[in-house]
């Protein structure tokens, strides 16, 4: 399965600048682990988001944005961001630092 490999360069661009992680390979795409969880990844042409469960809904109300179903079960707490609407820098920061304000709430692994 390919993924989106510009907008996986965008965001380690853009977590180079926000927080140390490590890429790895996930879901057929690429994942951006922090403190031993995932933040955030790319799967075809979306980012998938970390938001945690109390933030979900607020982040589904959102034009773009859907349930992660990627089993055929949603996963409460994570979302996919269309990659048309993290086109854009400012987005695609907004988008990152919601996953990483999420994993940074979570005890280290």
């Amino acid at each position: 399965m390919a993924y989106d490999t510009q907008l996986a360069q965008q965001v380690m661009e853009q977590f180079n600048v926000l927080h140390p992680y490590i890429a790895k390979n996930m879901f057929g795409g690429m994942a951006i682990m922090i403190n031993g969880h995932m933040c955030v990844a790319v799967v075809k042409d979306s980012l998938v988001v970390r938001v945690g469960k109390e933030r979900y809904q607020q982040a589904l109300d959102n034009l773009g944005v859907s349930e992660f179903d990627f089993t055929g079960k949603p996963l409460t707490g994570w979302v996919y961001v269309d990659g048309e609407l993290v086109g854009e820098e400012e987005s695609l920061i907004y988008w990152l630092n919601q996953g990483l304000d999420f994993v940074l709430s979570l005890a280290p692994k």
